[in-house]
């Protein structure tokens, strides 16, 4: 997924992108708001600094939304509640307010694209059929009867299968953006999820990494 990062502050801009490449986003950097507006076509997503050498963030903002409904986050040092309201007045669908993490931005760029995507419909993946709006998933013509964070995670490593996410990335996926510490709780949650998957999906272990889901 491409992310056009509109930033001239080169240390925050070098920062953001290796950070988001690290979660599988693919950024495209620019730094100033005639290139962003001249960048845009092919991105998901678009985050906008506000002071910009070429003109105000604000007004990229407002240009963009004009042209279409990518969706944009604001990533300022600007933290008035004025310069807040007008940028989600004007189009924006969330403003971050620097100094941030990573961590923050991934998860805000993965929640602003939960509400801007249309309910999708049903997939499905070998034998296995997940609906992500209803939360349900039958195997062949039965379903499964999975607890919350159970779906969450199948539903995660469903997104691709076949590659690999890191124990990190799921636990700050699935579980908490903050959260820090052991990850046992995912053995607990990949060892119930394989017996009920049965011989319709392997969810298996990349050790020293993480975990992939293999459709058989």
């Amino acid at each position: 997924m491409r992310v056009l990062l509109v930033e001239d502050d080169e240390p925050i801009a070098e920062s953001l992108t290796r950070g988001l490449s690290r979660y599988g986003f693919e950024v495209r950097w620019v730094q100033t708001g005639a290139e962003a507006l001249a960048s845009v076509a092919d991105a998901a997503l678009v985050l906008v600094d506000l002071g910009l050498p070429d003109m105000d963030g604000l007004d990229v903002c407002r240009e963009l939304r004009a042209r279409g409904d990518v969706p944009i986050i604001v990533i300022s040092a600007r933290s008035d509640e004025v310069d807040r309201v007008v940028g989600l007045e004007i189009g924006a669908d969330d403003y971050v307010t620097k100094p941030f993490g990573v961590r923050e931005v991934v998860a805000r760029i993965r929640a602003v694209l939960r509400r801007s995507q249309p309910p999708a419909a049903p997939e499905q993946h070998g034998r296995l059929r997940i609906d992500r709006r209803g939360r349900r998933v039958h195997l062949d013509d039965t379903e499964l009867v999975l607890t919350p964070k159970e779906f969450d995670l199948l539903a995660y490593l469903a997104e691709e299968p076949g590659a690999v996410f890191t124990r990190e990335q799921i636990m700050e996926s699935v579980w908490d953006e903050n959260w820090f510490g052991p990850t046992k709780t995912l053995d607990v949650h990949v060892g119930v999820l394989r017996r009920k998957l049965g011989d319709a999906a392997a969810v298996e272990t990349v050790r020293g990494v993480g975990f992939r889901l293999v459709l058989t």
